[in-house]
């Protein structure tokens, strides 16, 4: 099962996608796919009726893919999660999670265009695995207690501007990374129960065609559990919150590709999670 949300920008509709391929209206039991959703057992639910035959198929070809969780609350980043994207980046591996926040508005469809930046000149491609949050998670216990808390995972691309990240942030990374449509996210939202082992998936990415990521999430320095505790432990990650978890090696902050142009045409995917395109507009 997958949950998904299509239409025109600011009037998506909620479906489900069985294992057919086929999709369901869901907006007979939800308005949206929100932390509202989540928090009231959403997933579950959907599943029931989808199994019981109780909602009506819908034709969703051709329509836009909007991003499967309306807007988040919040976006909470992991950076240099994994030790090779650490080196190419010229830093150590941390010892602890790095953390840095997205503005939630930056979420955009799978398929939307990416804006350049005005005056921007290193705008850079970051494949990542999200955790979508689908209950309220405060001081957990321990990492094995993450899991209950995890309504479902997604593709997502965190977007960024290095010369903004880096060299005029001011000691902080956000300004890299919140500007416009710098997080597709999407195609589904996946639940948590049918992607099983969240550290057993391949991520790849592409830039006109040509290989740039090639990696497993079995690479990550902290895990998706231990993320989920960890962040807990000092903010409150409320249900409809995305978690994005670090990007593996192959970006152009390495210097081995150039920076996104005008034009170029990104391609992001994850085991199971479905696959991203957007194309580099003029800002």
């Amino acid at each position: 099962m997958r949950l998904m949300r299509v239409g025109d920008v600011g009037t998506e509709r909620p479906v489900v996608l069985d294992d057919g391929d086929r999709a369901f209206d869901l907006s007979g039991l939800t308005n949206d796919i929100d932390g509202a959703f989540l928090a009231a057992d959403g997933v579950a639910r959907a599943r029931a009726a989808l199994a019981a035959g109780e909602l009506p198929p819908v034709d969703v070809a051709d329509q836009r893919i909007g991003a499967p969780i309306a807007r988040p609350p919040a976006v909470v980043c992991v950076g240099m999660n994994y030790a090779a994207h650490a080196a190419e980046s010229g830093a150590a591996p941390p010892q602890q999670p790095v953390i840095f926040y997205k503005h939630p508005n930056t979420v955009v469809g799978p398929n939307d265009d990416v804006i350049l930046p005005r005056g921007a000149e290193k705008v850079d491609w970051e494949v990542e695995l999200g955790i979508v949050i689908g209950r309220r998670a405060r001081y957990l216990s321990s990492p094995d207690d993450a899991f209950a808390y995890i309504a479902g995972y997604v593709v997502s691309n965190d977007v960024s501007e290095r010369a903004l990240q880096l060299e005029v942030s001011g000691g902080q990374w956000s300004k890299g990374k919140s500007c416009e449509t710098f997080n597709p996210l999407g195609p589904w939202l996946v639940p948590a129960e049918d992607v099983g082992n969240p550290q057993a998936l391949g991520l790849r990415s592409w830039v006109n065609g040509e290989v740039r990521q090639d990696s497993n999430t079995s690479d990550m320095l902290f895990s998706v559990a231990q993320l989920v505790y960890d962040i807990s432990q000092y903010t409150v990650l409320e249900p409809g919150d995305l978690v994005n978890t670090g990007t593996p090696q192959g970006v152009a902050l390495s210097g081995r590709f150039p920076y996104l142009s005008i034009d170029d045409v990104v391609e992001i995917e994850i085991d199971g999670l479905g696959r991203q395109r957007q194309v580099v507009v003029k800002g």
